[in-house]
C-alpha cells in the first residue's frame, strides 16, 4: 500500500511554497458547465466561502493539471488530471477553523455527502490538525486503488457512527493517527468528538490539544485521463 510522506502540514506547505509558476497545473481541467461563484486552477488557489476555506492545493510531486470550483463553502468539487505515478499529489479541500481544546469542546461533528469516480487512487478524508501542527487525524470515509494510511494498524474500533481501521505513524514532522472506514461510504454524519476523546483518553496518545482545522477533501494519487470529484454538501458544527 502507498504510504503518505508529509513532511510539513498541507497548509503550512501551501503558505511557505513560492508562487511556482507549474504550467502543468493550469489549464488542462475545467470548472463545471454550469457557472460556479469561484473557481481556479492556480496551485495553491484559495478563497473563503460561508465560514469556510476552500484550496486548491496541489502540494505532491509529479502533479498533472487540477481546477476546483465552488458554489459555496459546503459545495464544490474539482477535475483533476493526474499521472498514474505513486505518490500523493494534491488535497482540494474545504477547511473549518475550530481552534478549541478537546475539553472545551460540547460537540464536533460533521456531514458530508461527495461524489466520486469509480477509477483512479484517492481517498475521500477528513484531516483535522491541532494547533501545532504535531499531530494528525485523518478520518477515510472512502477509498479507491493503490492508496494507504501511514504507519501500522491498531487494530479496530467503533467511533462516532462508524466502524475504523486506525493505523499510527509518524511523517517525521508530526504524528499521524488514521482511521480507515471499514466499508466505503459516500455520504453520512461523523460525530468527531468521540474519536478526539478516544485517542486522548483512552489511548493517551496525546494530551488535551487545541484542535485548529477541520479540513474535508479529496487525497489524489492518480486520476489519468481527468476525473471529477464533487463535494455535494458537507456540514462542521462545534460548540
Amino acid at each position: 500500500m502507498a504510504s503518505h510522506t508529509r513532511t510539513l502540514s498541507r497548509i503550512t506547505k501551501a503558505l511557505l511554497a513560492p508562487a511556482l509558476a507549474l504550467g502543468a497545473t493550469v489549464g488542462l481541467a475545467s470548472a463545471p458547465a454550469s457557472a460556479a461563484v469561484w473557481s481556479t486552477c492556480d496551485q495553491w488557489g484559495n478563497t473563503s466561502l460561508n465560514g469556510y476555506t476552500l484550496y486548491n492545493n496541489i502540494w505532491g510531486s509529479g502533479a498533472g493539471s487540477q481546477c476546483i470550483w465552488a458554489n459555496s463553502g459546503t459545495n464544490w468539487g474539482v477535475n483533476a488530471n493526474h499521472p498514474n505515478t505513486g505518490g500523493i499529489k494534491s488535497y482540494p479541500d474545504s477547511k473549518k477553523v475550530i481552534n478549541k481544546t478537546i475539553t472545551s469542546l460540547g460537540s464536533l461533528s460533521s456531514s458530508y455527502n461527495v461524489t466520486v469516480p469509480s477509477s483512479g487512487a484517492y481517498n475521500t478524508s477528513y484531516d483535522i490538525w491541532d494547533t501545532d501542527h504535531d499531530y494528525e487525524i485523518m478520518l477515510w470515509v472512502n477509498k479507491t486503488g493503490a492508496v494507504g494510511p501511514l504507519g501500522t494498524s491498531q487494530g479496530n474500533v467503533t467511533l462516532g457512527g462508524h466502524s475504523w481501521t486506525v493505523y499510527k505513524g509518524t511523517n517525521g514532522a508530526n504524528e499521524v493517527f488514521s482511521f480507515i472506514r471499514t466499508s466505503n461510504s459516500t455520504s453520512g454524519t461523523v460525530n468527531v468528538l468521540p474519536i478526539l476523546k478516544w485517542i486522548k483518553d483512552t489511548k493517551g496518545w496525546f494530551g488535551n490539544e487545541t484542535i485548529g482545522d477541520v479540513q474535508f477533501g479529496f487525497e489524489i494519487t492518480s486520476s489519468s485521463g481527468g476525473l471529477n470529484f464533487t463535494t455535494n454538501n458537507l456540514t462542521v458544527s462545534s460548540s
